[in-house]
């Protein structure tokens, strides 16, 4: 059979047995891991698949299907019937198409990658070829990839963005979530674990049947899908957690759909934060990735914290900042247009340059975005830079994150006193200063979860930190470490509520709730 030069998207019916075969071959990502080697394994996330073929010279059903599906390589007919006793109904239901050139092999129509679930769940995401990593540059670009598919309709599968975003959810249980920008439907995929109804809405028709593919193959049910851009294919519905990886690149023009959503700057990311409010309900939560732009003469975070709709908590991360240069070359790189004409190549890095420099834009940060609708009439918003590494998934912590702004904001100063703390889990102390010192310059808490942040306190501090075990009022802490030190207890009741809220914001505090 030839192959064909515009494959037809795979139908789902045929899923649930493909689903079968690529268990009892351990196609899964443990079973990859075992096979490939964390060297392998590791190379196939920077796009590079030597590695993984040098792992998969001897035939087995697991090498076959990895050669088949991550590696999209033609195996031959009798070892692919071999690793999947069904194939004909895969051929037949478009996963998979014979080798043109009279050569007896077959190829995959789609990538399909095992994927670990939350709870351990061997899950499979299905994109176009070449689109799991790097982009539209990605694996197998030069080769056409994806081939009768335009760039810019493209479908990307598993990649950095996709699974950041997914260990920074909030994994409560919920009524109705939304995947706005599905793609191939990770996020989907992960919210119908705790979510009653997901909803998944793309500008992409494509993306949308990716995604009922996704859910298919990975077992998990079918998700109400909608084509559209932004909140529009969702009326004036309310959902208890919005989640989205938008196409939030900052670029001259919108090229590809994935990935450039078309408006001018970051005002689609601004558009999704703003829009928010009126589709959650109370208590609801809106997490997303964005790019945001660095201009003259204005701060950084005042600019983004001003998308905050009212009523909402908001917390803001940095995690990188690019300058316009770094921007347009890593952009540039992903589209795969530093294979094109040198000339065109540099055409477009002009034009890209050209924008940042009309918008007065010296840099791009790259972050997330955790709204929650917490109906305060004064809300908690923060927006900070945090390069350093993380502890995943940070879900868990960023709920307990805006637990503690509203322990906060129900608390004054007295409150505070007459309440109980405990030491946070894994809080060390680190002492600061010359060898054979009497007393140490100073003393610094850190903190090995969630954010895994350090915090410099004085002696008060690192006393009362170190005596919260949740039995005394910290007030009458206070006191005691007052006489110890012969201080005046009431000066010293006056200044302790400023570092107790420092600690309980920051996580090295947590509060005892009766």
């Amino acid at each position: 059979m030839a192959g064909v030069s515009t494959p037809r998207l795979p139908d789902p019916d045929s899923a649930p047995a493909l689903r079968g075969d690529l268990s009892a071959a351990d196609f899964t990502a443990d079973g990859c891991l075992d096979l490939l080697g964390a060297v392998a394994y590791a190379a196939l996330s920077r796009a590079e698949t030597v590695p993984a073929l040098r792992a998969t010279r001897g035939g087995s059903p697991l090498e076959t299907l990895v050669r088949l599906f991550l590696l999209q390589r033609s195996v031959p007919y009798d070892r692919a019937r071999a690793a999947l006793p069904g194939i004909e109904r895969y051929e037949a239901g478009g996963w998979l198409v014979r080798d043109g050139g009279g050569t007896d092999g077959v190829r995959a129509a789609v990538d399909v990658r095992p994927y670990a679930g939350d709870g351990g769940e061997d899950w499979w995401i299905v994109s176009d070829l070449g689109c799991a990593v790097g982009g539209a540059g990605g694996i197998g670009a030069a080769e056409g990839a994806a081939p009768g598919v335009a760039r810019a309709d493209l479908v990307l599968g598993v990649g950095g963005a996709s699974t950041t975003l997914a260990g920074l959810t909030v994994r409560e249980p919920v009524g109705r979530a939304l995947d706005l920008g599905t793609g191939s439907g990770i996020q989907a995929l992960h919210a119908s674990r705790h979510a009653t109804r997901v909803t998944a809405t793309d500008l992409n028709p494509r993306a949308l049947h990716f995604t009922r593919l996704t859910l298919a193959l990975s077992g998990a049910r079918e998700a109400d899908l909608r084509e559209g851009s932004l909140f529009e294919p969702v009326g004036e519905e309310r959902y208890d957690l919005i989640v989205s990886n938008p196409p939030f690149v900052i670029s001259p023009g919108g090229r590809f759909t994935y990935r450039d959503g078309g408006m001018a700057g970051d005002d689609l990311c601004r558009a999704l934060v703003q829009q928010s409010a009126g589709h959650l309900n109370d208590g609801g939560w809106c997490q997303l990735l964005a790019n945001w732009q660095h201009t003259e003469g204005e701060d950084w975070r005042d600019r983004v914290a001003s998308w905050v709709p009212a009523g909402c908590d908001a917390w803001i991360v940095q995690r990188e900042v690019q300058d316009a240069a770094q921007y347009a070359e890593l952009w540039l790189r992903d589209g795969g247009d530093h294979r094109d004409d040198p000339r065109e190549y540099a055409r477009r890095y002009d034009a890209w340059l050209e924008e940042f420099e009309q918008r007065k834009v010296s840099g791009v940060g790259f972050g997330w975005i955790t709204l929650r609708r917490s109906g305060a009439e004064v809300p908690s918003v923060t927006a900070e830079e945090w390069p350093h590494p993380v502890e995943q998934p940070l879900g868990p912590h960023i709920a307990q994150w805006f637990a503690r702004q509203d322990f906060l904001r129900t608390h004054d100063d007295a409150a505070l006193l007459a309440g109980r703390f405990t030491l946070a889990p894994d809080v060390v102390q680190e002492q600061v200063g010359l060898p054979g010192a009497e007393d140490p310059e100073h003393v610094v808490l850190r903190s090995a979860r969630g954010m895994r942040r350090a915090t410099k306190v004085d002696t008060v501090g690192a006393g009362f930190a170190g005596v919260c075990d949740g039995t005394l009022p910290a007030g009458r802490i206070v006191d005691a470490i007052a006489q110890l030190l012969g201080e005046d207890p009431v000066l010293l009741r006056d200044r302790t509520p400023e570092s107790i809220r420092l600690l309980v914001g920051q996580g090295f505090l947590d509060p005892v709730v009766p």
